[in-house]
């Protein structure tokens, strides 16, 4: 016979457990499984395995990046 129950554990770790009276007398094996909580997802996680180089040739910057533009002329 095979009965499951979930129950939380107090602070004290003390539990008191009614037993069905379907149970027959006698000795009777316990077993304890954790249940473990949801962690949230982070964005690592939805990443999955950074893959160096997966962007190559999508990202340029102009030969004239660091020149002064035009329209701040009045300012400098």
């Amino acid at each position: 016979m095979t009965i499951t129950k979930t129950v939380t554990i107090p602070a004290d770790h003390r539990l008191t457990i009614d037993v069905p009276l379907e149970v027959p007398e006698g000795d009777a094996v316990l077993t304890f499984t954790p249940t473990l909580k949801p962690r949230k997802a982070t964005l690592a996680d939805m990443r999955g395995e950074r893959v160096i180089g997966l962007a190559k040739g999508l990202i340029w910057t102009a030969d004239d990046f660091d020149a002064p533009l035009e329209d701040f002329k009045d300012y400098m």
